[in-house]
């Protein structure tokens, strides 16, 4: 089994309507905070905004349960598929009170140059970092 890294979530006033229920775009906004601590830990400085980087092509996430204002959550990241020119993501949304799963999100980037604007294979470096955070069928 791979590792995964865990990133903690400040849940914020302004996350949650009236009733105290986490809007399902902020669920999304967590989900991305996992995503970049993964990437600055996983890939350092191999990934660039400026250069050649990963982008996101897709993005399926299921709700299981309500994630509300007063929930302790931490999100887990990990990768599930490494393709020739792709890397599929899969990560839980994870209420610490009972370690239930509020939220799934699988993500899929792929390798691209932004001075160039175009996509490429993976980089073998990059594959190799990743390897070690590798679950597949989660």
């Amino acid at each position: 089994m791979g590792k995964f890294i865990e990133s903690n979530i400040q849940v914020r006033f302004a996350d949650a309507d009236c009733l105290g229920h986490i809007n399902n775009v902020n669920l999304q906004h967590y989900f991305d905070v996992g995503k970049m601590e993964f990437y600055e830990k996983v890939l350092g400085k191999a990934i660039r905004p400026d250069g050649e980087s990963l982008i996101l092509v897709s993005i399926h996430t299921n709700y299981r349960r309500q994630s509300r204002l007063a929930s302790q959550l931490v999100v887990r990241t990990w990768v599930e598929k490494i393709g020739n020119s792709s890397v599929t993501i899969f990560q839980h949304l994870i209420d610490t009170a009972d370690g239930g799963i509020n939220a799934e999100c699988r993500s899929v980037a792929v390798g691209y140059d932004f001075q160039r604007q175009e996509s490429f294979p993976l980089k073998q470096e990059w594959r190799t970092k990743m390897e070690e955070y590798l679950q597949e069928g989660e």
